[in-house]
C-alpha cells in the first residue's frame, strides 16, 4: 500500500473517501460492537473494499483513501467520543434529542466535530463540505443539512 508522505501530496478525493471510510469504521464500531482496531485492520487488509459497495469492479472507487487521515479520525472519534457527543449535543436544535438521533448520523457528526476541533489546519468549510457529501450519499432527506447546520455551529464555538 502506497501513500504519499508529505500531507500536501495526498489529493482531495483521497481525503474525502477517507473521512467516508471513517464513518463506516465509526459505524460499524457501534453497530456490529466489534474493536476499532480489527475495524482499522480489516480496512486496511481489504483495501477498503467496503467503498466499492460490494462492487467487483475496483475502478468503482479510481483512488485509495487517505489511510494517515482514516486511522486519525477513527482513533480521534474514539479516544473523544464524550466531548464530541458533548459539543453535538449543544449545538444541536432544541427540537432534536442527540440521545435519538440515528446511528449512521451520530457517526458522521462524531467524525465531522472531531476533525473540526482536533483538525485546524483543515478549512472548516472543507470539513463540512465533505461530511454533508457523506450525509447525502447515506440520506436522502434533512439529515445533510442537519449535518451542515451543526458542523457549522461547532465550528464557530471549537476554533
Amino acid at each position: 500500500m502506497t501513500h504519499a508522505a508529505t500531507p500536501e501530496a495526498v489529493s482531495h478525493a483521497a481525503k474525502r473517501l477517507a473521512r467516508l471510510a471513517a464513518v463506516q469504521a465509526i459505524y460499524q464500531s457501534v453497530f456490529a460492537q466489534q474493536p476499532l482496531e480489527q475495524i482499522i485492520r480489516d480496512a486496511l487488509d481489504s483495501g477498503f473494499e467496503s467503498l466499492n459497495d460490494g462492487e467487483a469492479n475496483a475502478a468503482a472507487v479510481p483512488e485509495k483513501p487517505d489511510v494517515k487521515l482514516f486511522v486519525a479520525i477513527v482513533q480521534g472519534v474514539a479516544s473523544h467520543q464524550e466531548a464530541m457527543d458533548e459539543a453535538i449535543a449543544a449545538a444541536l436544535d432544541k427540537k432534536v434529542s442527540a440521545g435519538r438521533l440515528e446511528m449512521l448520523l451520530r457517526a458522521i457528526l462524531r467524525a465531522g466535530a472531531f476533525e473540526i476541533r482536533h483538525h485546524d489546519q483543515i478549512p472548516a468549510g472543507v470539513v463540512i463540505n465533505d461530511y454533508v457529501d457523506v450525509a447525502h450519499a447515506f440520506f436522502n432527506g434533512k439529515e445533510p443539512g442537519l449535518v451542515n447546520g451543526v458542523l457549522d455551529k461547532l465550528a464557530g464555538k471549537l476554533r
